[in-house]
């Protein structure tokens, strides 16, 4: 059975000295599944169980046993093959979709070039001597639609220099871009497109995180209107009185519910209380579980711009290419214009989807936002509950701290560690045995 990554990733980032307590808060994981996964991460790593006085258990991992791991198991190796292969082709799919949309304007562009130009040779050799007002006419439609799409060479020395001086500050902004670790054009359209991917994709593993921590903060023992304020869904007005929506934590983190004699409900989770070194307040990004909103881009607004402006031109040039193959010219001319005929529709269907999916996603989005404010909103009013304190919610909080403790798993209190031969830890600890056996004694 191969290791789980989230475990292997919580054990580096806790320094390779971990309890079961410390992976569950910092992963956010069910307790007995961490348990599962660290029995089976030092089975497979050759690491080392510390056993502590109060019989708590630490885990102990050398630092290189992402090394052993891939050594022994093919299945990691792969994952992470997989894993650099798969940001490449990701890129490859991003800027996709902008090489098709100018491979499609310059097919299309092409195409209307060729069909105007075999009109003008038309209109040219069916005229008579009188026919040069004609051929200016057609002519000049010809060269005016053609210096629309930029192709006219005859601009001027100012403006060929205030081509080039835009060209240098072009180039100048895309490194600078690249320093930044912008996306670049081509990223910026997929962008436009399809935006950049849930924002809350990590939600709920942010929900369990932000909840242990509240939990460590307070030393192990909480009342319900501590964790309210990360959870969805409280239910009505009784299920809130009954804290029922407090039993997925209890059976998330091993707790277990403490009852007052004034019948007040407190929770107590002793492995969370259970840590390899001292743990410091941590601090938690809000004070409520704050869900991101969505946004229509992450592009630059001059990217969004160049992009609708590019599918605009797309579309219209599709429009246009559509009106001119209406009467056969296609089948005339054949080759390069008979194989753009032949895709038309493809053409069309791109211009128009390419404008149509985000302004579906950008109302979609509005409708999204609206209901995460909503949420939040509603966490963000159980804050304020728990903040203006009553006397009923005081005194839970004081009978909560009853429980509250930590229990640091040291070097001190060891009785057992699997690193080192049994008889060599009883004659290092000799004089701390014989200490406990007069006490004892004397007991």
């Amino acid at each position: 059975m191969a290791p789980n990554p989230t475990i292997m990733n919580a054990v580096e980032q806790l320094g390779y000295r971990v309890t079961v307590g410390d992976v569950a808060a910092k992963a956010g994981l069910n307790i007995n599944f961490a348990q599962q996964g660290l029995l089976v991460l030092a089975s497979e790593s050759g690491g080392h169980l510390q056993v502590a006085e109060s019989g708590e258990i630490a885990y102990l991992f050398p630092k290189n046993f992402r090394s052993v791991l891939r050594n022994k198991f093919l299945r990691l190796q792969l994952q992470e093959w997989w894993e650099k292969v798969w940001r490449i082709l990701f890129y490859l799919i991003r800027i996709s979709f902008g090489v098709i949309l100018m491979v499609s304007i310059a097919l299309i562009v092409a195409a209307i070039a060729l069909i105007l130009i075999a009109m003008a040779m038309n209109d040219n050799s069916s005229s008579d001597g009188g026919g040069s007002s004609d051929r200016s006419s057609s002519g000049g439609g010809l060269w005016n639609f053609l210096w629309f799409f930029d192709f006219g060479s005859n601009r001027g020395y100012h403006q060929q220099s205030d081509s080039s001086r835009s060209s240098r500050r072009s180039k100048q902004a895309a490194k600078d871009s690249s320093q930044k670790g912008e996306m670049n054009a081509l990223e910026s359209i997929f962008s436009f497109l399809f935006g950049d991917g849930n924002p809350n994709v990590d939600l709920e593993k942010r929900r369990w995180q932000e909840i242990s921590g509240v939990i460590r903060n307070s030393r192990g023992a909480v009342v319900a209107e501590q964790i309210a304020p990360y959870l969805d869904n409280l239910g009505e007005e009784y299920k809130r009185q009954s804290e029922d929506y407090m039993l997925p934590v209890l059976a998330r983190f091993d707790g277990r519910p403490e009852v007052s004699s004034d019948g007040e409900i407190v929770y107590h989770f002793p492995e969370l209380q259970t840590t390899a070194q001292d743990q410091e307040v941590q601090s938690i990004a809000t004070d409520y579980l704050r869900e991101r909103l969505w946004r229509f881009s992450q592009a630059s607004s001059e990217q969004v711009m160049m992009s609708l402006g590019l599918g605009a031109v797309n579309l219209v040039g599709a429009m246009v290419l559509g009106s001119l193959l209406r009467g056969g010219i296609a089948a005339q001319l054949g080759g390069f214009v008979a194989f753009v005929n032949s895709i038309y529709w493809i053409l069309l269907a791109y211009g128009i989807g390419f404008l149509a999916i985000p302004l579906i996603r950008y109302f979609w989005i509005q409708l999204k936002n609206k209901q995460i404010e909503a949420r939040n909103q509603t966490r963000q009013q159980q804050v304020i509950d728990l903040n203006n304190l009553d006397a009923t919610l005081q005194n839970k909080l004081a009978y909560a701290q009853q429980f509250a403790a930590q229990n640091v798993i040291n070097a001190e209190n060891l009785a057992y560690t699997s690193e080192k031969d049994l008889l060599d830890q009883e004659l290092e600890q000799s004089d701390k045995i014989d200490a406990q056996w007069q006490r004892r004694l004397e007991n």
